[in-house]
């Protein structure tokens, strides 16, 4: 609820302004809790998660290591739940709040480096799927399938679904077939890596500490990153929530839990095959493995498909001749020429440098718009100077952090810091002037 008065506050529209272009439009009102729950914990698994996972461990103990899970993937879905709550309460995209805070001609370098973003993670996660599809050819085939097959499968499909509807998928794939399959394959893979530990090997493992090589903030930086990640995506399917407290709830508590359960999925894999283990390979290892992992692989079908949408709604923004649906093939096929011809796996640190300008992005957003309005379609046209002000000097602390003072992280103090100077940026700009008192 909107904690000023309604005297004082304005009223959320869902009409565009006539000027705005499609990503303004009024959205069709037809996700409950259970869509959104269903949506993000089928987005928040997948093989990157997990392995990500594999990354605590032997850096923390096991104890400092679920601690760590646990409260990060609070947090951060925490905040992906509040900008869902923005989109829901206000009908905007993604790139509709961005404009609603830092002007339409400014918001126009953060929404390009959004759809950079995207179009860089759905590549990533098509050479994923690739790869995990040649280690099943070989493992069960006996065959290598190369690499332009698997790409050109995975994309195609991808493609299809991009023609398709949103809304459907949602609905009726991830909802109804998506979430009760990946689900079984997690509950699978976790119980027969839990089986190799027996009662002695357990207690040793809940009591050994870390190296030493990553503290507990690092670690929380370090899982805090998978749902802010998403924070550029998530009004995209938030706004056509039916209610904004479904849709936090939904939101907010299928990421959680699908967080914590990969996370500490991959510290089980991890600990149980050793940390120089490749995570496809230590997956196939388990009894059943391999159909679980190709029920993962089909289950990153939504998290690329997510990462296109949104960057296809985001470049509509840009360039509104093209539609949705047109934008999204041309990102799909750009998608599949990029997998097999970049090395994306040394990438890695590229995109997850360039994911940090949102930390920073969606800090001012939430500092401005998360307590005192709610963002109207067309409310700002101009050159909003503070909020680009705030963005760049939270991009500045968030590396700076990363240089000098790693030991306490930097997306938390960078979040911190942009919210609180948003904050008193807005409450500043709502006070009227003396002349008008």
């Amino acid at each position: 609820m909107n904690p000023h008065p309604a005297a004082s506050a304005p009223t959320p529209t869902h009409k565009p302004a006539p000027t705005e272009p499609e990503f303004s439009a009024s959205p069709q009102r037809v996700f409950g809790w259970h869509d959104h729950l269903a949506l993000w914990f089928s987005l928040g698994v997948g093989l990157l998660v997990i392995q990500v996972g594999a990354y605590l461990v032997p850096a923390l103990g096991l104890q400092a290591a679920l601690i760590a899970v646990i409260t990060g993937s609070i947090l951060g879905a925490g905040l992906l739940a509040w900008v869902a709550r923005l989109g829901c309460d206000s009908g905007l995209s993604s790139a509709g709040l961005i404009q609603s805070v830092y002007g339409n001609r400014f918001a126009r370098l953060p929404i390009l480096l959004n759809v950079v973003q995207l179009l860089g993670w759905a590549t990533f996660e098509l050479v994923i799927m690739r790869d995990g599809t040649r280690a099943i050819g070989q493992d069960a085939l006996g065959i290598d399938l190369g690499l332009v097959w698997p790409t050109l499968f995975w994309g195609i499909l991808i493609l299809l679904l991009l023609r398709g509807s949103m809304l459907t998928l949602v609905r009726r794939v991830v909802s109804r077939i998506g979430l009760p399959l990946v689900i079984l394959s997690l509950i699978w893979l976790t119980i027969q890596f839990s089986l190799k530990l027996d009662s002695a090997t357990l207690q040793a493992w809940w009591h050994r500490g870390g190296d030493g090589s990553m503290n507990g903030f690092q670690a929380l930086d370090l899982v805090i990153a998978m749902p802010v990640s998403w924070l550029p995506l998530v009004a995209d399917y938030a706004r056509h929530g039916r209610s904004n407290r479904g849709t936090v709830a939904g939101t907010w508590l299928g990421y959680t839990v699908a967080n914590i359960w990969c996370y500490m999925l991959g510290v089980l894999v991890i600990t149980i095959t050793g940390p120089d283990t490749d995570m496809v390979s230590a997956l196939l290892m388990a009894q059943g493995g391999l159909l679980a992992l190709a029920l993962i692989l089909v289950d990153e079908l939504d998290n690329t498909y997510g990462d296109l949408y949104s960057g296809s709604v985001s470049s509509q923004s840009l360039v509104p001749a093209l539609s949705v649906k047109t934008w999204g093939s041309v990102l799909a096929i750009a998608a599949m020429v990029l997998a097999m011809v970049l090395p994306m796996h040394s990438l890695e640190p590229f995109l997850l440098t360039l994911s940090s300008v949102f930390v920073p992005l969606f800090g001012t957003i939430l500092g401005c718009r998360g307590l005192w309005t709610y963002p109207a379609a067309g409310s700002q046209t101009g050159h909003p100077v503070a909020p680009a002000l705030i963005w760049l000097l939270g991009i500045a602390c968030f590396h700076a952090l990363a240089q000098w003072a790693p030991d306490y992280g930097s997306a938390l103090p960078t979040l911190f810091l942009t919210f609180t100077l948003g904050a008193v940026s807005a409450w500043r700009g709502a006070q009227p002037s003396p002349a008008t008192r």
